[in-house]
C-alpha cells in the first residue's frame, strides 16, 4: 500500500475537510503543484480555483473563490483559505 498525507482543509471560522489522501493538487500563484507522501516540505500561495484530494474515501474537490496557503512537513498537508464549498 502507497504511503498517505493527512490533509487539514480549514477556514477562519470552521474545518472544511479533513482526512487521509494519496495526493492533493491545488492551484498557486506560480502554477498547479500536485503534493505526494514524501514530497519536500513547502509553503505556497494559493489562488482561487478547484483544490482536488484524492482520498481513501474517494475524490474530493472544494471550490475556493479567493486564495490562501497550502504547507505540506513531514506528509502532512495543511490548506487555509479565506471560504471554500466542497464540491463533490
Amino acid at each position: 500500500m502507497a504511503k498517505q498525507v493527512v490533509v487539514n482543509l480549514v477556514s477562519a471560522e470552521r474545518e472544511i475537510w479533513s482526512g487521509e489522501a494519496d495526493m492533493v493538487v491545488a492551484k498557486t500563484s506560480v502554477g498547479e503543484i500536485g503534493l505526494l507522501a514524501g514530497h519536500e516540505p513547502i509553503l505556497a500561495v494559493l489562488v482561487g480555483g478547484q483544490i482536488r484530494i484524492n482520498s481513501t474515501a474517494g475524490n474530493v474537490v472544494v471550490e475556493t473563490q479567493e486564495g490562501g496557503f497550502i504547507s505540506m512537513e513531514s506528509d502532512v498537508v495543511t490548506v487555509v483559505v479565506r471560504d471554500a464549498q466542497l464540491v463533490k
